[in-house]
């Protein structure tokens, strides 16, 4: 039986809207669940994907496993550890990589991998060995002493993404992991994913982008309004047509017609 890595149960997330956001959004109400009730399971050295339009829940979800904000219900387990109880231990076992990552501009790479590095307690040789390694591997060596604020879009994502992983976490959170990389730099990172998988880690990742969750995904969970609509391998949730097969489910729960 596969080794339960992730246990997310009846995750629940609110959120007071603003005047700007219900005036932008053309809404009275004040309040949104952005996450109702979700519960799911991700497995040793598989890569799950939650896939679900803007505003479905998904950055949400892996906020609240990342444990950098709170649910208001429910609770979720990762390699045993509480993401309620014990966020702290389970920092120590993710790494965690999202686009709304902000790195200081006057930081160099280098000097943000060993500040990261020193935070997580990694030994100084391991990390010097471990930063050569990775900044090797996605051509950041070059770049190593170059201002945050002077690198391109796609190389600050690999800045980031090896930030992320510095530690060697057991569970790697991705929240839109390719979105707006070139096709070059996108490709860098799903061979990479890719890898993580083989060695052994677990993957869990959040898109909209179909043809991702098809090339990488083992499993699938369709989040639609801060729920699970439908979750399993591709050829239980696709029949045969990933695309066609989420919108035949999105118009169902929507009540609408096409």
């Amino acid at each position: 039986m596969n080794e339960e890595i992730v246990r997310a149960d009846g995750l629940k997330k609110t959120f007071t809207l603003s005047k700007k956001q219900q005036k932008i959004e053309r809404t009275g109400d004040t309040r949104r669940v952005a996450v109702n009730g979700l519960s799911f399971s991700a497995y040793r050295g598989e890569i799950y994907g939650l896939l679900g339009p803007n505003g479905a829940g998904k950055t949400t979800t892996l906020r609240m496993l990342a444990t950098l904000i709170r649910p208001d219900a429910g609770d979720a387990l990762i390699c045993g550890s509480s993401i309620v109880r014990d966020p702290a231990k389970v920092r120590d076992k993710i790494g965690f990589l999202t686009s709304e990552l902000k790195l200081e501009g006057f930081f160099t790479p280098s000097y943000l991998f060993n500040f990261f590095g020193e935070m997580h307690g990694v030994p100084k040789d391991v990390l010097e060995v471990r930063k050569q390694e990775l900044f090797s591997r996605f051509g950041i060596d070059k770049f190593a002493e170059v201002q945050v604020k002077n690198l391109s879009t796609g190389m600050l994502q690999k800045v980031s993404l090896v930030i992320s992983i510095v530690h060697d976490p057991e569970v790697l959170i991705f929240d839109e992991p390719t979105n707006g990389l070139d096709v070059l730099t996108a490709k860098v990172v799903t061979d990479f994913l890719t890898e993580l998988k083989g060695m052994g880690k677990s993957i869990l990742l959040s898109t909209h982008i179909f043809s991702l969750v098809e090339k990488l995904c083992d499993r699938v969970g369709v989040l639609i309004d801060g729920r699970l609509a439908a979750e399993g391998n591709l050829e239980e949730v696709a029949r045969g047509d990933l695309e066609g097969s989420f919108f035949d489910l999105y118009h169902t729960i929507k009540g609408e017609t096409v």
